[in-house]
């Protein structure tokens, strides 16, 4: 194999990571992360295990990456439509609805694995609860039903803190909300 053949293939590997990562709308789930990470800090003024901090974050951003991964396979004709998103990985042909279901999937997957085993059962339901307002009962109905989608879809988004809150304490109590 020569040097370009190797380069072209780093390339390709690069390019196609580039359009994974992408699909996880990582600066929306980094937003998300920052308020689950202020609701681990109300909930515990002091100090909290790392392995919380960690290990929610990390189970937090991978669901939340997942609900944006189905969310462009979803919306993958009317992204193909508007200029703002035709370029997305997705109607612009770089990656296939079927890899980018199994990918949403598996971090969904992995990400509530991380959640069960490290952090609490609680943080994993509510999680799921968020992933599933997001990416079907947002993605999939109210975008399409009503205008006032963003605001009763807001709610999968204003999860968070209370997923953060959780995360530490284990329960939700008035002040979580």
């Amino acid at each position: 194999m020569s040097m370009a053949q190797s380069m072209g293939r780093v390339n390709t590997l690069l390019a196609t990571l580039s359009c994974y990562y992408e699909l996880c709308k990582p600066r929306v789930v980094a937003l998300m992360v920052f308020t689950a990470w202020v609701g681990m800090f109300l909930a515990e003024p002091g100090t909290f295990p790392l392995r919380v901090f960690v290990f929610g974050s990390l189970g937090i951003a991978l669901m939340a990456s997942s609900a944006a991964a189905v969310n462009h396979v979803v919306d993958r004709r009317i992204d193909a439509r508007m200029n703002r998103t035709q370029a997305r990985p997705i109607p612009s042909g770089e990656l296939g609805p079927g890899r980018c279901i199994a990918f949403a999937v598996a971090m969904g997957l992995v990400g509530l694995a991380t959640l069960l085993l490290w952090t609490n059962l609680l943080t994993a339901v509510l999680t799921t609860l968020s992933l599933i307002g997001y990416a079907f009962i947002y993605t999939l109905y109210l975008k399409r039903a009503t205008p006032q989608n963003i605001v009763i879809g807001g709610a999968a988004g204003a999860t968070p803190p209370l997923l953060g809150w959780t995360a530490v304490t284990g329960h939700v109590d008035p002040y979580a909300l």
